[in-house]
């Protein structure tokens, strides 16, 4: 009795049943240091982040920019109503004080020439730009008619010019205006206003009744920023011209306003790209009074960073890591089903771990090469060392020849994939079906009731 019992849980353990759970086992206990590698590329590529950040705060950061607008003084007066105790009659006070009415442009061009370039610290890279701005226009006198005021409460003499912007540090020339014949410097503004993310460039005193007094006047200005990753302005001119050129290959279009695509042109070399932009496109009108309004939801611009970085490329990589491990272990357990060879759950142990350091070396190679470079010679090494490894195993080379077949073209599948992204999930769900029918295929004569001797 106890012979037969003892036999009956010798032939389960020897079952193909018993093997595909230790197997299966096995690779829930290898998704450990699957797990360890992907903590690895993230640590990585915060790291990268954190380098980013640091090269970028030296050499300049994002560029938001809107501007030029006027800004006119003008006396207000509000009356008060007292009482004198004494004399209980009723005294009527007028307090004055001075509020800012803002003015836009009637026209506005810029003309943007991007130069990009990459900064490379250790094994970390990023995309910073220099960029040269000329702007032109023209403004009316401003109108106060909306607002009663009069004209004798209008302080034309004390107006300035005012422009919002980010990354002051890193403007490279002095910025001056030119109307007419005449320059007025831009100076920077202290703001203790903590919600504006935004700084002030502003000029001296400029008597509007001078400059504006013979109707359209037009200006122009040039500003040079050292900048990373994005450029954005605010189309505040009642009709706005942007025209922007640079040698940057892969540009995002991104905030309110996409460039025209009749004249947008991409190339390997860079792009060019031109925005028109009327009054009736924003809600906002030409002027403002007693306060500058938020205007950055309105702005438009460029995105100059590199659309898919190394580590998203391995961290993408990583996440088919189980997929792989089942994969190359269903190989092996059919090959071993099929030709009755017995491997040891100790060698299934070192395929795995095999596959698991394929992503060290993915990611520590991409580190000094870039991401296809390192994944062809992590792959093929890989390969190599599992089909090596096979020919002790299985002991005959048709079956190593196989395995090496298989796994190329897994390795290979998988590229395709990391590198596809509006059709990564059509391909890799037709490729999965493969997979499938195949093993189907292979596994429809094996008797899964009979044990391995």
């Amino acid at each position: 009795m106890e012979t037969s019992e003892n036999q009956n849980q010798s032939n389960f353990f020897q079952s193909n049943t018993a093997k595909m759970i230790m197997v299966g086992l096995l690779t829930l206990v290898l998704l450990i240091p699957l797990e360890l590698v992907k903590d690895l590329i993230i640590e990585r590529s915060q790291r990268q982040n954190e380098v980013i950040t640091e090269i970028n705060d030296k050499w300049g950061e994002n560029v938001f920019f809107y501007g030029p607008i006027l800004k006119v003084p003008y006396t207000s007066y509000e009356e008060t109503i007292s009482i004198n105790e004494k004399t209980k009659e009723t005294v009527k006070q007028k307090k004055a004080s001075t509020n800012y009415a803002y003015f836009f442009p009637e026209e506005l061009k810029a003309n943007t020439n991007v130069t990009t370039k990459v900064l490379n610290r250790n094994n970390y890279e990023s995309v910073v730009f220099s960029s040269k701005m000329k702007f032109e226009g023209d403004y009316n006198l401003p109108d106060f008619s909306s607002k009663n005021i009069k004209n004798e409460n209008i302080q034309w003499d004390k107006a300035t010019v005012l422009i919002k912007t980010t990354n002051l540090k890193s403007i490279k020339d002095e910025v001056k205006i030119k109307f007419r014949n005449t320059n007025f410097t831009f100076e920077p503004v202290y703001s203790d206003t903590t919600k504006d993310s935004t700084e002030a460039l502003e000029t001296g005193y400029i008597d509007l009744r001078k400059i504006l007094v013979l109707g359209k006047t037009n200006f122009n200005f040039d500003i040079t920023y050292n900048g990373s990753q994005q450029i954005k302005m605010v189309p505040i001119g009642k009709t706005t011209q942007v025209s922007m050129k640079s040698n940057w290959a892969a540009p995002s279009f991104t905030g309110n306003f996409l460039p025209d695509d009749k004249t947008k042109q991409i190339t390997n070399s860079g792009f060019v790209a031109n925005w028109k932009i009327l009054h009736i496109n924003r809600a906002f009108s030409q002027q403002s009074f007693d306060n500058l309004p938020d205007l950055s939801q309105y702005a438009f611009g460029v995105d100059f960073v590199i659309p898919v970085n190394q580590y998203q490329q391995n961290e993408r990589a990583s996440k088919y890591g189980f997929l792989v491990i089942g994969l190359t272990f269903l190989i092996f357990f059919l090959i071993q089903s099929i030709s009755k060879i017995r491997i040891h759950i100790f060698q299934y142990s070192m395929i795995g771990l095999a596959l698991i350091l394929f992503y060290t070396l993915l990611i520590s190679i991409t580190e000094h090469s870039s991401f296809r470079n390192a994944y062809i010679i992590s792959g093929i090494a890989v390969v190599i060392l599992i089909a090596l490894y096979s020919v002790s195993i299985l002991k005959n080379r048709k079956f190593p020849v196989f395995i090496a077949l298989s796994l190329s073209a897994l390795y290979t599948f998988l590229y395709v994939i990391i590198q596809l992204e509006n059709y990564a999930l059509i391909v890799g769900s037709i490729g999965l079906f493969a997979i499938l029918s195949a093993v189907m295929y292979f596994s429809r004569k094996i008797d899964w009731n009979t044990s391995n001797s």
